[in-house]
């Protein structure tokens, strides 16, 4: 690991259209031991902009884990999942399915969309943060992301 990346903060992308749920994971991200810098997209057409940087989002950091809400006005989130999953540019970015839907069926799908893993949203600010804390510590402190630029 270079200089760079060890002052580098992990660049989180979250796709969520409510307001209360981004407040949370803010609240969540802040309370972390790992240093990070969320983005927040609201809508699915936004963050497919954001990650292929075009437009207002031309200056947009590359993230380094996204957590996506299935549920989102416009292009849903399983149709910005497989957006993802199909760019080559895009594919090695891991995408955590963070929602509020128990369905098998969307569990089932999100996996056949080439989710990295698929998380339902707990109730209350405690097990919500310690989710957010979970994935942060897995995905930054356990596994080895691909570097890019």
């Amino acid at each position: 690991m270079t200089t760079d990346e060890l002052v580098r903060p992990v660049e989180i992308l979250l796709i969520e259209d409510n307001a209360g749920d981004v407040e949370l994971t803010r609240e969540a991200l802040a309370d972390s031991t790992v240093v990070s810098r969320m983005s927040v997209a609201r809508d699915g057409e936004s963050a497919l902009a954001f990650l292929r940087r075009e437009g207002p989002y031309a200056e947009s950091p590359r993230p380094d884990l996204i957590l996506l809400d299935l549920n989102l006005p416009g292009l849903d989130g399983r149709a910005v999942l497989a957006a993802i999953k199909s760019d080559p540019r895009l594919r090695a970015i891991p995408v955590i399915v963070l929602s509020s839907s128990q369905a098998e069926e969307d569990v089932t799908r999100a996996y056949q969309l080439l989710a990295n893993c698929y998380v339902t949203k707990p109730v209350g600010y405690g097990r919500f943060s310690e989710i957010i804390r979970a994935i942060e510590q897995f995905w930054f402190n356990v596994v080895r992301l691909p570097h890019h630029a």
